[in-house]
């Protein structure tokens, strides 16, 4: 593994202290939301999860998977949720453990949208979306794979319902005592769905042009600022994913438009996946300079990468997902050079301790 030393540029390392919003982080290697299915039941949080976030503290900043905003906004079986005190309950030794190791950790706040399914609604409701467009592909349910079906549109007043669960939901963080938050707008989730005018068709304030589609990432932001400031508030944008089939006729200037308008609420920083599932010639470098705090890159960076874009001044973080499943000390193995652990594959979803919180640390 090459080192920082021989990498040229501006002398900023991984290991470089940054400021964000009122914290001091003590490097740059962010961990990444990474979704794992391991919540109890009523997607409460257990044991085993404060101890799996706990073991990644040296992160600079911890990202948690995405934690639901209320029921509809489940997207996958054994997620956890922000909604009701028992899940707050477990996420307050999530937080207790983390800080414990001396981490910072903040809460993503996620609602799926179309991404989910009858089978994961306590009354079998449709999934929710901006408009009826269905995806392609299976939901994953509690009883296996199952074709997605066509959302239901939300109503104009059904939306500022869900803008006042993301607020809950941010509420419901500060109790349980995270530093901060981060708003899910990436993947193909709801507010995702809104944003891209393959999957908003509406023709009222929240659909058409691209400040349209962004009208509803803007009430969340703003919701969820008025309950943690902005200085602790983060977003995080996909704008050349796939994933979730997703699509947009020109994403360049949906997300340019998307990025202005988070500009002047001075939020703790952009988070940005880069590389998953990317189009051809889309142009990051324009959301770094459109975007005045601090920029988060993610999408398949290894050691190399990310200290090159640090040095070249493209991002100021950089967030890891998998590298970070399979080594609970990933800071400290850049920093030493260490060989790394290999990434267990089938047990990303789902399960117990194998493949969770059994991976070594070094010695």
């Amino acid at each position: 593994m090459m080192t920082e030393e021989q990498l040229p540029g501006s002398g900023v390392t991984l290991f470089t202290p940054i400021d964000l919003g009122p914290y001091r982080l003590a490097n740059r290697i962010v961990m990444a939301s990474l979704t794992r299915s391991r919540a109890a039941a009523g997607g409460v949080p257990q044991p085993m999860n404060a101890v799996y976030y706990a073991q990644r503290a040296s992160a600079g900043l911890i990202i948690t998977e995405g934690a639901h905003v209320s029921e509809r906004g489940i997207g996958y079986p054994d997620t956890p949720g922000i909604h009701t005190p028992e899940q707050v309950e477990g996420w307050r030794a999530v937080v207790d453990a983390a800080h414990e190791r001396g981490g910072r950790i903040f809460l993503q706040l996620w609602h799926a949208g179309r991404v989910s399914h009858p089978a994961l609604q306590s009354d079998g409701g449709t999934p929710v979306a901006p408009s009826a467009v269905m995806s392609d592909g299976e939901a994953w349910t509690y009883e296996g794979p199952m074709p997605f079906v066509t959302p239901r549109e939300l109503t104009p007043s059904e939306i500022a319902g869900v803008v006042e669960e993301f607020r809950r939901g941010a509420a419901n963080a500060r109790a349980a005592g995270f530093d901060g938050v981060e708003i899910h707008a990436a993947n193909g989730y709801l507010i995702d769905q809104f944003l891209r005018d393959g999957t908003n068709h509406r023709t009222d304030a929240y659909g058409g042009d691209a400040a349209g589609r962004a009208r509803f990432l803007l009430e969340v932001t703003d919701a969820v600022v008025g309950e943690w400031g902005a200085s602790r508030v983060g977003v995080r944008l996909s704008p050349a994913s796939a994933q979730n089939e997703m699509d947009d006729s020109d994403p360049q200037a949906t997300f340019g438009e998307a990025v202005a308008r988070l500009g002047p609420f001075g939020l703790a920083y952009l988070h940005v996946v880069e590389r998953l599932d990317t189009v051809e010639h889309f142009d990051f470098a324009a959301l770094r300079r459109a975007f005045p705090g601090l920029y988060m890159a993610n999408g398949g960076y290894d050691f190399e990468d990310a200290a090159r874009a640090l040095q070249e001044g493209s991002a100021d973080l950089v967030s890891f997902g998998t590298l970070f499943i399979a080594n609970p000390d990933l800071p400290r193995r850049f920093a030493e050079a260490a060989s790394l652990n290999e990434p267990d594959y089938d047990t990303f979803y789902g399960g117990g301790e194998r493949g969770y919180t059994d991976y070594p640390a070094l010695i």
